[in-house]
Formats: C-alpha cells, sequence, structure tokens
C-alpha cells in the first residue's frame, strides 16, 4: 500500500503524524510519500519515506502553503492507495482525483480552538467557527474519518473510528523522579497556560527548582518566553524531536499541564499527561476532566496532583509538595507508569491503525501490497537523523538540544 501523508499545519516529526502513524506504516511493510514543510522548520526528512516540502501555514499566511499543497497532491494522488491528511485547511486544497481513500485525521475540534487563536480577529472567531462546522458535515460525507479523541464523536452524524493520541510507553522509566527540575512538553499558547509557568518559573527559581519549556509557541507567547529565560526564570528549548524531548524529560520531579477551561480543551485528554506518566514523571495538572480522571480518579490510585484554573501559584505549591515528599512522588511516578503501561501503550494501537487503513483501501479496491510473513517480521525502523538544516551548512550534533533563543 502506498500511503500520501500530508500537513501544512504541523511540525514535520509531530508525534502523532510522524513518530506514531508514519512509523506504523513503515514498519508494516507499505510505502510513504510525506508532504510537509520541512525546509522552513529546519527538518532532515527520514530515508525511510518519500519526502515532499511545502510551505508552512502559519497565523493569517495560509494561501501560499494551500496552493502549494494542492499542486503537490494533484501530482502524487494518482501513484497513491491513500491519502491521509491532518488539517482540516487542507480540505481547500484536496484534489479533483484523489486516491481509492482519502482519510482526514481530525486532531481537534476546529471551531472551538478558533475561539483561542489570536491571528483571527475576535469578532470573526465565532462566525468562522460555524463556517468550520459546516465543511466538517461535508467532508464527512464524503471522506473517511480517523478521531484523535472519543470526544470528537459529537461532533459528526456518523460512527468513525477513533485513534487516540497514546504514546510508547517503556517497560520501566529511564530514571527515577528527581527533585530539582519540573518540565512542560508540548506546543505553548496563553490557552496552555503560558503565563502561570512563568510564574511558577520565577517562583520555583527561588526553591531551587528548574521549570524546563520543551515546544514551539505562538507569537504571542515568544516574547514572554524569551524574557523569562533570559533572567533564568525557565529554560526554554524550543521544538525537539517527540522521542528526544521525552528522553529530556526523564528524571524530571513532575510534568505540568496548566491548561485553560476552554471548549476546545474540555473533552480531550492532553497527550502530555499521558506521555508523562509514560516515563514515570509525576503529573501536575489543571481539572481538565479527562486529565482530572486519568490522573486522580483511576481505580489503581492517583498518579498526579489537580490544581485549580488559571492559577499558577497552586502548581507552584504542588511542585514544592512533590519536591519535599519523595515517598508521595515516587508512589505516583509508579502508579502512573502502570496505567500507562496497561491502558495507553502506542503499539496496540499502531496495529489498529494500520488495519483500518489496509481494510479502507482493500474495500475501495486499491492495492494492498502483502506484508512480511510472521516468521521474518520487518526490522525495527532505525532512528532517523536529527540535525538540522541549515542551507549551506550542516551543525554538529548536540547532545542536548540548543535553547529556543539560539534558534
Amino acid at each position: 500500500m502506498h500511503a500520501l501523508v500530508a500537513t501544512i499545519v504541523h511540525h514535520p516529526e509531530d508525534a502523532r503524524i510522524l513518530h506514531r502513524q508514519i512509523r506504523a506504516l513503515v514498519e508494516a511493510g507499505h510505502t510513504v510519500t510525506y508532504v510537509a514543510p520541512f525546509r522552513e522548520c529546519g527538518v532532515t526528512p527520514w530515508d525511510q519515506i518519500r519526502s515532499v516540502d511545502v510551505p508552512r501555514a502559519q497565523g493569517r499566511d495560509r494561501l501560499s502553503s494551500l496552493r502549494a499543497a494542492r499542486s503537490a497532491l494533484t501530482r502524487l494522488a494518482p501513484e497513491a492507495d491513500l491519502l491521509l491528511f491532518h488539517d482540516p485547511e487542507l480540505l481547500l486544497a484536496l484534489p479533483s482525483k484523489r486516491p481509492p481513500v482519502t482519510v482526514w485525521d481530525v486532531h481537534e475540534d476546529t471551531p472551538a480552538a478558533l475561539l483561542t487563536k489570536p491571528w483571527v480577529p475576535r469578532p470573526l472567531r465565532r462566525p468562522l467557527g460555524r463556517v468550520v462546522r459546516g465543511f466538517e458535515r461535508g467532508a464527512e460525507r464524503r471522506l473517511r474519518l480517523l478521531l484523535a479523541e472519543e470526544g470528537y464523536r459529537s461532533r459528526f452524524r456518523g460512527d468513525h473510528p477513533v485513534v487516540p493520541n497514546t504514546t510508547d510507553v517503556p517497560d520501566a522509566p529511564l530514571r527515577p523522579a528527581g527533585d530539582d527540575r519540573v518540565v512542560y512538553l508540548g506546543h505553548v499558547s496563553m490557552a496552555r497556560g503560558a503565563r502561570e509557568m512563568v510564574r511558577m518559573g520565577r517562583r520555583l527559581r527561588d526553591h531551587g527548582v528548574r521549570l524546563e519549556v520543551i515546544g514551539n509557541a505562538d507569537a504571542e507567547v515568544r516574547p514572554l518566553l524569551r524574557e523569562a529565560h533570559q533572567e533564568d526564570a525557565l529554560h526554554w528549548y524550543g521544538f525537539v524531536p517527540n522521542d528526544r524531548a521525552l528522553r529530556m524529560a526523564a528524571g524530571a520531579l513532575a510534568g505540568i499541564s496548566l491548561l485553560h477551561d476552554t471548549d476546545n480543551y474540555r473533552h480531550s485528554l492532553p497527550t502530555k499527561v499521558v506521555e508523562y506518566m509514560a516515563h514515570g514523571l509525576p503529573v501536575v495538572t489543571s481539572p481538565n476532566p479527562m486529565a482530572e480522571a486519568l490522573v486522580s480518579r483511576r481505580p489503581e490510585g492517583r498518579s498526579g496532583l489537580v490544581v485549580p484554573f488559571n492559577d499558577g501559584d497552586a502548581a507552584t505549591r504542588a511542585v514544592l509538595e512533590l519536591r519535599d515528599n519523595e515517598e508521595l512522588r515516587r508512589e505516583l511516578a509508579s502508579t502512573g507508569h502502570r496505567i500507562a503501561r496497561t491502558s495507553y501503550h502506542w503499539p496496540v494501537q499502531a496495529r489498529v491503525f494500520v488495519k483500518r487503513l489496509e481494510e479502507w483501501v482493500a474495500q475501495a479496491g486499491g492495492t494492498v501490497r502483502p506484508r512480511q510473513s510472521p516468521e521474518t517480521p520487518p526490522a525495527p525502523l532505525p532512528d532517523p537523523p536529527r540535525v538540522p538544516v541549515v542551507p549551506g551548512k550542516v551543525p554538529p550534533q548536540r547532545d542536548r538540544p540548543r535553547s529556543a533563543l539560539s534558534e
């Protein structure tokens, strides 16, 4: 099977797209062509896939990306059995002659997300959300859909399969939870707790605890993070590939998730919470319903502490409680890892994901090439290169990522 995968919004090394779905397809023996903004994000594509570079869609600058994506998809679609795209924007760029199966992987509640996007004028957010909802209903009638959350089912009339944002869970954490640093993984925005994290960083610094922020940030947030970084209130690394970011997080005393109480997050489980648990970190989270249920209401026990929305001081107190109570810290970390290993291990979902795509292609009369026999399974996909692409120069690999300030 030849899968054509496309994004113009997400980073090419997005955890769900590359490290989970594309890796699963390649390891199952399928061919992948990946359309993504490689050069703009400074990413070296994997040798195991065919890569096609397009401009990245950011803020209000989306027209050139859409044009380039439509051109690339029109050119590549005839040779693919499957088109899997990840951005609602690409609904406007789908070629008229598509592969036998076209699948939209729904990552978020787009109309709700528009309510917090700083690049959308406030008076237009709700009206634009209604327009997007109409596009979604139209897409449902003519495309296949995969959903990243059970909570997204209510947005659609049909019954669509869910491929949740689980993660690879090691047999045991790389390092036990320590006592001198706390980490945040993922994109940074005001609605994801940027101001609260900066406040936390300043207070924790006075107690000898360092806050590390690993992820891209919205334009309105970057000056805030740079200022806090410069005054040593936190360390902001910028984007780091997911597998490497998780190795960096190992051994921290806690992982934090301070989502605000918004429509977009109310019915979603933050992937970062599962990743923290998977790697032996106690969780400090705001009371997002699904995160709170996972962290504090599982029959196995608690895996973290829940703090009020928009309260950086309460989050600071929770971190210090964990720092001062090693027994609690180790207990929460152990429980979290056990829950993640038994309920959120990605390889289980990977098999379901690949099988679902193969079935759709077979039903549509496409080609599902024979996979290798169980006696000779495919070798694991080797780690891809991690060196950023810089025109005219390839910098040396580093043991730890650069600060976001050096990018």
